[in-house]
Order: C-alpha cells, then sequence, then structure tokens
C-alpha cells in the first residue's frame, strides 16, 4: 500500500507519500480500506518531531479514518468485511489501509456520506470526553469554546446547543465568527479587539461560563480561571498557546473550580473503547436526525498532505480538512 510517511521531521514538505508494507489485523483488530482521512494539530506535532505515536502503534500520522472492513483479525465480532466505518485511531490514518482495534469502530452514520465521516471520529471523541463526560456540562449552562470555527469548535457548538446550553465561542476573523453563528454560537467574541473574560461576564449576568474548552493552554489559563463560573469546570485540551504558566489557586478556590486536562491519543485501549461506546449511544441519533453534522472546508488528496497541512498551519480554514485516498 501507500502511506505518508515522515523520514525526516520539518516542514510539509517533510511529508512524502510512499510505499510500505501492508498492516496485518492483530488479535482484536480490523483491518479497514481507508477512504479518507482528516488532519488534526497532533499531526502537524509529529510532522514537526514533536510527537511521537504511542508504542506499538502505526508510524505514520492520521488520528481518525474512514473506510470499508477489508479483513476481520481474530477474537473480533460484530463487525463483518464490506461494512462502512469510521475509527479513532492512535496513528495510521495517512495511508490506504490501516488496523483499527475493533473498539474504535463506529459505523457510518445515516444521512452521512463515507468521505465525510473521516471528520467525525476525533472531533467528536474529544468534544464528549473532555465537555461531557469530564466536564459534565448541563442544560442550562454556558460553554465557551476558544477557536469555534475549528473542527473541534464547530462540533463543540452543535453538541451544546442539542443539549440546550448556551455557548460563546471565540475565533479571529468576522467570517469564522459568523459561521460559528449559523451553528449556533449565541455570543461570538473577535479575540483579536474583544477581552473574552468581559464578554463572557456580560453575556451570563456576571455569572461566568460554567465549562471552558480550551485549546491555547499556556497563554489563555489566568483569564480561563477569570472567566469560569462558580463550580466552573475548565477543559484543557491543547497546547496552542504554550505548556507553561502561572495559576492563581486562590482565584480557583473562590470558584471552587476545577481544571481538568487530557488526550486521546496514548489513552489505554478500554478508556477509547469507553468514549466511543458513548460516543455511539449519544452522539450518532443526533447525526442521524441532521440536529449535528460534520463541518468539512475542503478535501485534498492524500498524496498531496503538505498541501493540507499548510491550509492548517494557516488557520484559514472552518472546521475539518480532509485527506482523500486515490
Amino acid at each position: 500500500m501507500h502511506a505518508i510517511t515522515i523520514p525526516e521531521p520539518g516542514g510539509p514538505e517533510a511529508l512524502v507519500w510512499a510505499e510500505v508494507p501492508d498492516p496485518v489485523p492483530g488479535e482484536g483488530e480490523v483491518l479497514v480500506e481507508v477512504t479518507a482521512s482528516a488532519v488534526n494539530r497532533a499531526d502537524i506535532l509529529q510532522r514537526q518531531g514533536f510527537y511521537d505515536p504511542p508504542p506499538g502503534s502505526s508510524p505514520y500520522p492520521g488520528l481518525e479514518c474512514s473506510g470499508r472492513i477489508a479483513e476481520v483479525g481474530p477474537g473480533v465480532s460484530g463487525w463483518s468485511v464490506g461494512d462502512e466505518v469510521c475509527a479513532l485511531l492512535a496513528g495510521g490514518g495517512y495511508a490506504e489501509k490501516v488496523a483499527v482495534p475493533a473498539g474504535q469502530l463506529l459505523p457510518l452514520p445515516k444521512g452521512i456520506d463515507l468521505g465525510q465521516a473521516a471528520a467525525l471520529p476525533e472531533v467528536v471523541c474529544t468534544v464528549w470526553s473532555n465537555v461531557f463526560m469530564v466536564a459534565h456540562l448541563r442544560p442550562g449552562e454556558t460553554l465557551l469554546v476558544h477557536g469555534g470555527s475549528s473542527g473541534i469548535g464547530t462540533m463543540a457548538i452543535q453538541l451544546a446547543k442539542a443539549v440546550g446550553a448556551k455557548v460563546v465561542v471565540t475565533a479571529g476573523t468576522r467570517e469564522k465568527l459568523d459561521r460559528c453563528a449559523e451553528l449556533g454560537a449565541d455570543v461570538q467574541v473577535n479575540y483579536r479587539d474583544q477581552d473574552f473574560v468581559e464578554e463572557v461576564r456580560a453575556a451570563t449576568d456576571g455569572a461566568g461560563a460554567d465549562v471552558i474548552l480550551d485549546n491555547m493552554g499556556a497563554k489563555y489559563l489566568d483569564r480561563n480561571v477569570r472567566a469560569l463560573a462558580v463550580n466552573g469546570r475548565l477543559a484543557i485540551i491543547g497546547m496552542q498557546g504554550g505548556i507553561k504558566a502561572e495559576l492563581n489557586i486562590a482565584t480557583l478556590l473562590s470558584k471552587r473550580a476545577a481544571v481538568s486536562a487530557t488526550s486521546l491519543r496514548a489513552r489505554p485501549l478500554g478508556e477509547k473503547a469507553s468514549i466511543v461506546a458513548a460516543v455511539r449511544e449519544h452522539v450518532w441519533p443526533l447525526l442521524g436526525s441532521g440536529q449535528v453534522r460534520p463541518i468539512v472546508d475542503r478535501a485534498l488528496p492524500m498524496s498531496d498532505a503538505a498541501a493540507a497541512h499548510r491550509v492548517v498551519e494557516e488557520s484559514g480554514h472552518i472546521g475539518k480538512v480532509l485527506l482523500v485516498t486515490p
């Protein structure tokens, strides 16, 4: 098969479409013929040499894919050759084939085509596990989403609105904020010229956000804590704004607030399977009814993954950038 390899870490040009050995499904795995994958920030970090795959996983980038099952490995039940699926991966999505633990498979949602389904697994599992399983967002509460026009952000808006929450988003352009509004965001904050702490307070009669989904890390830590409501929950899922910051414990204590930080890629298989099962139970019906949908900015040939990485690094996209196999 062919896959995107990284002979040496570097810029987008480090991504090389090359012939590699076919993967073989092991115990509890299936082999998926990949229709599409999607670009995530973790892929860029891996390309740059900063985020190695977990031990034993595929060396190729790609944390999600869609496609058809080509082979069912030993010990797998409930799945058959030819099934159309999408999957959460520890790596290997930028390839024509990938071996996937059966617990990380999801059936193709009703009304979603096979290519677009590649935009779902990583963002849905990230949002559901952090916003709902960890931070326990409830109807009537307020969610602040940083990077509202990203793949994560566009999904977080839709899922929060589906459960009856109020949504505040940040983004850097009017176009991005308008798209967030179309998806249901109640309040749109341009982080370039507005203070999101003040805007959140204004939107909540001074109370603050009950849950914050943050992709920035260090840069926003102090302001995120100040933006929290009493009993608020800050869920950190990224470090685009750095890795070290001071935390005012007195402010955190005064609000009886909580800070959590999670990632999906290195979690044990059992934890990933539990998240995938919860997503299938709670989110798949929303996709099937059309209440929630994947937001795709564009699809590019997988062999031209370098161009897709440039698009994501320039942050001009809205939603997901897909990679489609030949």
